[in-house]
């Protein structure tokens, strides 16, 4: 397989649950986030145009690159 060189066994390992703490909590963070996400005062709408699986689809792909390049510049250094 050509990814063999790449394969990290990292990415199939359980992680145990998480436990109960006293730091903070991400929701209020992500709410704000998301109200922050009107673009041009317009918050996103259905049936405006766009494909939305494909953008779905495209900023997963994102996501997977930045959390690729931050896993690889955090620990395989």
């Amino acid at each position: 397989m050509i990814f063999n060189k790449f394969f990290n066994a990292k990415a199939n390992t359980n992680q145990p649950p998480p436990k109960q703490t006293k730091a903070k909590t991400i929701l209020p963070y992500v709410l704000c986030d998301l109200k922050s996400r009107a673009k041009n005062g317009i918050m996103l709408q259905t049936d405006n145009g766009r494909e939305a699986l494909w953008d779905a689809y495209q900023e997963a792909l994102d996501l997977a690159m930045y959390l690729r390049q931050a896993i690889l510049e955090k620990y395989e250094r």
